[in-house]
C-alpha cells in the first residue's frame, strides 16, 4: 500500500534542545519550513494546536501561499467553534489550497490545558460532544441540502454548507486519542488514526482496538505513527547524537525549573509512552525512548536511531502491522526536515515498492 509522509511546521525555530526565541510567528521561517518539506517530498506537514499558540489554520493559509504542492495536516480542537463555521472554514481553505488540506482532530486530554481555553467538560464528555462535532462537520461537507441536528451538544436547524470541500467526498480526517472515550468516537470517524511512537507490541494493540470499533460502523480506519528519527553515517554516531539530545533536553529543562523525573500526565497517550520507557531506552530494534522519560513524553517524544537504512527497516516493520503514514520530525526541525528528505524517505519508498512487489520474500 501507499506509504504516506508527514512533517512538521513550526512557528519559530524551537524544539526540546532549542529555547524558543525571536517572535512567535516567524513569517520567514515558516516560509523555509514549508519550502523544505515540498523540496523533501513530503507529503503533507502538521501545524500543531495549543491552547496558547498561533492559530492553526491561519498559520497554513500561509504556508499553503508559498507551496504549490505540499499537503497540510491541521491539528483543531473540536468544541470552540461551531462546528458549521468550522467545516466551512475548512472547506474554503481546501478550496484555495487547491486540495491540500487535511484536519487532525484532537480533542485534548489535560482539564488544565482545555480550562485556559474556558472548557470544564471532562474528558468523556469532550470525546462525546467530539462525535457530534464530527456528525455534523461531515453533513456540512457532503449534504447537498438543509438538515437538522440535535444532540446533547449541538442543536442546528437547517444547517447548509454552502460551500464544499475540492477534495471528494470529504477532507481527510486525522484523529488523535488513546484513551477509552477515545476509541469508539475514532472507530466512528477517524479516515486515518494517530499513534505515537509505541512499541511495536502497543501499536499492534491499538490498531486491533481501532479495528474492532470501526467494524461496527462498517468502516475501515488507516494508521498514521509519529516518531522524531535520529539518523547519522554510522550506528554509533546516532545514538551519540541522541545521548546528547537527551543530555541537552534535561539541561534545558533544569534551567527552566521543569520536572525531568516522577511524571504523572494526565492524557492516556503520554501515559502508554512512560510505560514503554520503563522497560529500557532502547526497545525492539531501535526504537528509543531518552527523551519521553525527560519530558514526561509531552507529545510526540519517541524515536528510531541508526542509520537511514537501519532507521527505514525499523519503519517498516511498522508498515508491516498495518501502519501506512509517518508522521517524523526532529529536534532541529529545519536541518532534519532536509536530511529526511534527502536520505530516509526515498530510501522507505524504495523499500515499501519492493515489499509491495513481492510480499512473499518479506514474510519469509
Amino acid at each position: 500500500m501507499p506509504v504516506e509522509f508527514i512533517g512538521y511546521i513550526g512557528t519559530q525555530h524551537q524544539s526540546e534542545i532549542h529555547p524558543a526565541q525571536g517572535p512567535v510567528i516567524d513569517r520567514a521561517y515558516v516560509e523555509r519550513v514549508a519550502r523544505a518539506h515540498e523540496d523533501g517530498g513530503f507529503d503533507r506537514a502538521l501545524v500543531a494546536f495549543g491552547s496558547t499558540s498561533p492559530e492553526s489554520q491561519l498559520v497554513v493559509a500561509h504556508a499553503a501561499s508559498v507551496t504549490e504542492r505540499l499537503g497540510f495536516m491541521i491539528a483543531h480542537r473540536p468544541g470552540f467553534t461551531a462546528p458549521t463555521v468550522a467545516a466551512r472554514q475548512l472547506a474554503t481553505l481546501d478550496q484555495f489550497s487547491g486540495g491540500r488540506v487535511a484536519v487532525h482532530i484532537i480533542t485534548g486530554g489535560s482539564d488544565d490545558e482545555l480550562a485556559k481555553d474556558g472548557d470544564h467538560l471532562t474528558k468523556d464528555e469532550r470525546y462525546a460532544r467530539t462525535s457530534e462535532y464530527l456528525d455534523i462537520v461531515r453533513q456540512e461537507w457532503t449534504s447537498e441540502k438543509p438538515f437538522d441536528y440535535k444532540g446533547d451538544y449541538y442543536n442546528v436547524v437547517q444547517a447548509f454548507g454552502g460551500v464544499k470541500p475540492l477534495q471528494k467526498p470529504q477532507i481527510p480526517v486525522y484523529f488523535g486519542g488513546s484513551s477509552d472515550a477515545a476509541i469508539p468516537v475514532a472507530g466512528k470517524h477517524a479516515d486515518i488514526f494517530a499513534l505515537w511512537g509505541e512499541t511495536q507490541a502497543q501499536v499492534a494493540e491499538t490498531i486491533a482496538r481501532v479495528r474492532h470499533a470501526a467494524a461496527k460502523h462498517g468502516r475501515q480506519v488507516k494508521f498514521s505513527l509519529s516518531l522524531r528519527p535520529v539518523i547519522a553515517e554510522t550506528e554509533e554516531a546516532a545514538w551519540a547524537k541522541a545521548d546528547a539530545i537527551v543530555a541537552q533536553t534535561k539541561a534545558l529543562r533544569e534551567k527552566a525549573g521543569l520536572p525531568t523525573t516522577g511524571h504523572t500526565p494526565p492524557n492516556a497517550g503520554s501515559r502508554r509512552l512512560l510505560d514503554a520507557a520503563k522497560q529500557g531506552t532502547r526497545l525492539d530494534k531501535r526504537l528509543w525512548t531518552g527523551v519521553a522519560a525527560v519530558t514526561g513524553a509531552a507529545g510526540n517524544s519517541t524515536g528510531l536511531v541508526g542509520t537511514p537504512q537501519q532507521v527505514a527497516e525499523a519503519l517498516l516493520d511498522y508498515y508491516d502491522l498495518g501502519v501506512s503514514t509517518f508522521l517524523i520530525r526532529g529536534f532541529d526541525p529545519l536541518d532534519d526536515a532536509i536530511a529526511y528528505g534527502r536520505d530516509l524517505i526515498p530510501l522507505v519508498r524504495e523499500l515499501v515498492a519492493q515489499r509491495d512487489a513481492n510480499p512473499a520474500a518479506a514474510a519469509g
